[in-house]
């Protein structure tokens, strides 16, 4: 990737839209809404964060109680785009590309439907955060001003998202488009795809310039045109631009530079440090503090009651105070209000802030290095202010199914209440049913407006949730990895449907008892959930996303066994384990019955084995999670034999040498008298040197006797 050098070598920025200053009059808005279409952009490189993933995304200031709609636009035949902010017109040549948005409701654009896409991802895995307002200057607009047929920030990522196999495709597309039509607005977007992140400025009527993001440094920017960057403007790969760049303004007299004479294409076309609202500024020097790189305290003064003024030299890129930043952390950032610095508003009021009561909506792309564009870049999705909201994760590059808890373009929107504003009253009253979107709109407006009693432990129950996703995902990406490409779009869908309506149903009963709390009007004890863990740092019931996309894991496996029949037996046995290790499992084994399966009616993690009865008998057992999601555990036979057959005793007969006969040397008679018992018991305690005397005694008492 480019690197791309901080005219001041570092240090830290944050930025945040606030106003639609790129509007060129009422002529070209039309139906636009009057408020500014703004939002806050934030770059995070691998270099930076704990799991070495790339973070690109921003926030949407515009209105306190204004819906955004999560969707999907499928493709079509030679897409006919127009804009109902300018005369923008221009036909694609071919079918476009399937990409997911979120847009405005058509009740904000004349009732049009593909107003306004923001934040998505295509088909090919090339995502879009659009856009970032900004402003030039009095003298360049007078040399290069906006053009009636220009394209804006109306139209700029259905056209990137439905046009573009890769991220410098999507720049060329518009650079090309903003030589022969023009531009309506001054804009930044950010387009990437799975090797490159792109940062693409529309500076004039006709003057644009793109550059690939740096590895090494940071930016936070909220709508300032004016931070300072350098880049290589002759190195195509990593830079494209109008041709008129350098050209346009330097034929005026225009054209500024850094004291080694690089072009300082921030000051040329952007407007003066000192023409930034404080809103603006503010939100500057909260970035800077967030990500540990505190701007020197001789650059900006802060005003109480108003914010940061007299700001010098901002730049695009900072170097953060440290590594090693999390997923949550970097989410969090588009919430950011400055607390515990000189620029906290939570405690002036009259401050701007980065996660301020305007926002209607955040996203952010994590973009994984090393896998394919199918699932390389997951989606977090805030629809509402960030503040008091919860990301989802998507795999949008994959999607064909939408959850019907996003609402969609067709949806009442009359809850917005009058005017769009941060009314408390509208908030009490009943959301669209199975709407998340309006659920995070009324949490916030509830916790923002009794932030002193329910800020506090609205945030905290928001977090552990948040939390509980992050973690569930991370097991649901493994098996996402490991799935084969055919089966991914349905493991996509499935994963969609089962976070998102989980967190919904934790963010709506959330909001009944945040209703509840102010309708019962007993403000001295501050607000908490119920579903808060004695210790209050954890859901009390867990979220079950990664139970309802992956199936429990057996552990142990029940193992074949011989016995004889009648003896005492093992049981059969099996563990397992649920995919984010909480919650109750069910067991049931199945003994094979001829060709199938049938259950035993044994519903433990254990089977007792019986062998009264000598043959083969097959079983498995079936793990069920709390989703219904199955495990089934490999098959182990238990073999019962018929108990070994003992051999009858045979009676006992004396022993005698085949070799010697009687009457032989070496041959004791056996007579079985008692006189030759007693000899033989006479040698035998004699010793062998006794046997042949003793014989020879009993053979002539026998001849005695005869004779």
């Amino acid at each position: 990737m480019l690197k791309i050098n901080s005219p001041h070598g570092g240090g830290a920025l944050r930025f945040k839209k606030f106003a639609c200053g790129l509007m060129v009059g009422a002529a070209l808005i039309g139906a636009a809404p009057l408020s500014a279409l703004a939002c806050t952009q934030v770059w995070v490189p691998g270099q930076y964060t704990a799991n070495g993933d790339r973070y690109v995304g921003r926030s949407e200031d515009y209105a306190s109680r204004h819906v955004k709609i999560f969707g999907i636009q499928e493709p079509q035949k030679n897409t006919h785009y127009t804009s109902d902010e300018s005369d923008f017109d221009w036909t694609s040549d071919k079918t476009s590309y399937r990409y997911t948005y979120v847009r405005d409701h058509p009740s904000d654009w004349n009732d049009r439907h593909d107003a306004y896409s923001e934040a998505g991802i295509n088909e090919h895995g090339v995502s879009c955060s659009a856009t970032l307002t900004t402003n030039y200057n009095a003298d360049i607009k007078a040399v290069d001003p906006s053009t009636k047929t220009g394209i804006g920030e109306y139209t700029y990522a259905g056209v990137i998202l439905g046009e573009s196999k890769t991220a410098r495709e999507g720049v060329e597309l518009l650079g090309r488009l903003i030589d022969e039509q023009g531009a309506s607005g001054r804009d930044q977007i950010t387009i990437s795809d799975t090797n490159e992140t792109w940062l693409f400025c529309a500076l004039s009527g006709h003057q644009w310039v793109a550059y690939i993001m740096p590895e090494d440094q940071v930016s936070v920017n909220p709508n300032m045109g004016n931070l300072r960057f350098k880049v290589d403007l002759d190195d195509t790969k990593t830079c494209l631009h109008s041709k008129g760049l350098i050209s346009v303004p330097e034929e005026a007299g225009l054209l500024k530079t850094f004291e080694d004479g690089t072009p300082d294409i921030a000051s040329t076309y952007g407007v003066s440090d000192v023409d930034h609202s404080s809103g603006t500024t503010t939100r500057y020097v909260q970035g800077r503090h967030y990500f540990e790189a505190p701007l020197a305290a001789d650059r900006y003064t802060v005003v109480p009651g108003k914010g940061v003024t007299n700001l010098t030299e901002p730049t695009q890129f900072f170097t953060p105070g440290r590594g090693g930043w999390t997923t949550n952390e970097i989410l969090r950032s588009l919430a950011a209000r400055g607390e515990g610095t000189d620029v906290d508003a939570n405690k002036d009021a009259a401050f701007g802030a980065i996660g301020n009561n305007r926002t209607v909506e955040s996203h952010m792309f994590q973009i994984r290095d090393g896998l394919t564009a199918d699932i390389a870049t997951v989606q977090w999705e805030a629809l509402s202010r960030a503040e008091f909201s919860v990301f989802v994760p998507l795999y949008s590059a994959l999607l064909t199914e939408v959850s019907p808890y996003f609402s969609d373009l067709n949806c009442d929107e009359t809850h917005q209440g009058p005017g769009q504003k941060d009314n408390v009253e509208w908030a009490m009253k009943e959301e669209p049913e199975n709407s998340l979107p309006f659920v995070l709109m009324d949490i916030n407006t509830l916790a923002y407006n009794h932030r002193d009693s329910m800020a506090a432990g609205t945030r905290a129950y928001l977090d552990a949730l948040q939390a509980q996703i992050i973690a569930q995902q991370d097991v649901v990406d493994a098996v996402m990895k490991s799935t084969p490409a055919e089966g991914r779009t349905a493991l996509a869908n499935k994963a969609q449907m089962a976070v998102v309506e989980q967190t919904y149903l934790k963010c709506d009963k959330l909001l009944d008892e945040m209703r509840a709390y102010i309708t019962a009007g007993d403000f001295s004890k501050p607000f908490a959930a119920s579903d808060m863990n004695a210790e209050g740092t954890d859901l009390a019931t867990p979220v079950l996303y990664a139970d309802a996309v992956v199936a429990p894991q057996i552990t142990q496996q029940p193992a074949s066994a011989t016995y004889e029949q009648g003896a005492q037996a093992a049981d059969l046995t099996v563990a397992a384990k649920n995919a984010h290790g909480e919650g109750a499992l069910a067991y049931e084994w199945f003994v094979k019955d001829g060709e199938t399966f049938v259950s035993t009616g044994v519903k433990a993690a254990a089977m007792p084995v019986d062998t009264a009865i000598v043959g083969d008998k097959t079983y498995f057992c079936r793990v069920t999670n709390a989703s219904g999601l199955v495990a089934d555990s490999t098959a182990a036979t238990i073999t019962v034999t018929a108990p070994a057959v003992k051999p009858e005793p045979k009676p006992e007969t004396p022993a005698q040498k085949p070799s010697q006969k009687p009457g032989t040397p070496g041959h004791l008679a056996q007579t079985g008298d008692p006189a030759s018992m007693l000899a033989l018991a006479s040698l035998a305690s004699a010793g062998a040197g006794a046997v042949a005397v003793g014989v020879r005694r009993a053979r002539r008492n026998n001849r005695d006797r005869v004779c």
